[in-house]
């Protein structure tokens, strides 16, 4: 286990430090915080060197993980996916500081307002045990703030989630597309209270791409309203990180409300 731990997060810590010691690649960070979702032309307009050197930067901030790319026709698009950093957090900030890091990170959610949010997190497991770790009620309230999701995972059927031990419906949706184990999609309309219930449906997109002895997994959540309540979104970096650190040691996470409606 010890030694499992040590390759599982020295490497992309250690690239995290790297990307982040550099004050443009942090510049560039805060221009996608502001704005998700760029093109490489709109970052080098607000940046005085050249496409290639914008270019060089993006590449040690997206191999860090801190940077994800998603294809909109001929464009290409850049999405600040705070997973990597929620990773450190967990690892060392939330034993002494989540009390002020959570007000912090309540406000990085309160200025953030955008249609699409994109997440990327690396997990050394196989597709298969992955797919069964995001359909699996069971295993899924384990990194899913003790919620599970429960549905045939057929094409146009219903998907809740809850707890139904206590009869909490926390989420309501439809099936949209499956292709096991690499692909999933469904909409997911909020029911934990009138403020997110109001939001409508949006919809989730799991991507699963096997890399040598590990996954890629890219969540994408999109088709909210411009200025969508934040709880729709900002509970994605905690669930990844606590799916990973479960497919990876057996363990929960432990930092507050990982396990909100867990009994």
């Amino acid at each position: 286990m010890t030694c499992d731990y040590l390759v599982t997060y020295y490497v992309p810590v250690d690239g995290v430090f790297r990307a982040l010691a550099d004050p443009t690649r942090r510049s560039l960070l805060d221009e996608l915080f502001l704005r998700n979702g760029q093109t490489l032309g709109e970052l080098e307009g607000r940046f005085a060197m050249t496409r290639f050197g914008v270019m060089k930067h993006l590449k040690v901030l997206e191999e860090a993980g801190l940077v994800v790319t998603r294809r909109q026709g001929r464009e290409k698009l850049h999405f600040l996916n705070p997973v990597p950093i929620r990773l450190v957090h967990d690892r060392w900030v939330s034993k002494y500081a989540e009390p002020w890091a959570a007000g912090l990170s309540d406000l990085k959610h309160r200025l953030e307002r955008q249609m699409e949010k994109v997440f990327e997190i690396y997990i050394r497991t196989t597709p298969e045990r992955l797919w069964d770790a995001i359909t699996d009620p069971e295993i899924r309230k384990k990194y899913n703030f003790g919620a599970g999701v429960t549905s045939d995972w057929k094409v146009g059927s219903r998907l809740q989630m809850g707890v139904p031990d206590v009869d909490l419906l926390l989420g309501d949706g439809e099936v949209l597309e499956v292709d096991p184990p690499h692909r999933l999609v469904h909409t997911m309309t909020a029911l934990w209270g009138d403020d997110v219930k109001s939001e409508g449906a949006s919809r989730v997109t799991w991507q699963i791409t096997q890399v040598e002895d590990s996954c890629q997994l890219t969540v994408i959540h999109d088709q909210l309203r411009e200025g969508a309540n934040e709880q729709l979104y900002g509970g994605w970096p905690m669930i990844l990180s606590g799916l990973k650190t479960w497919l990876e040691t057996g363990g929960l996470l432990t930092t507050p409300g990982s396990l909100r409606y867990g009994s």
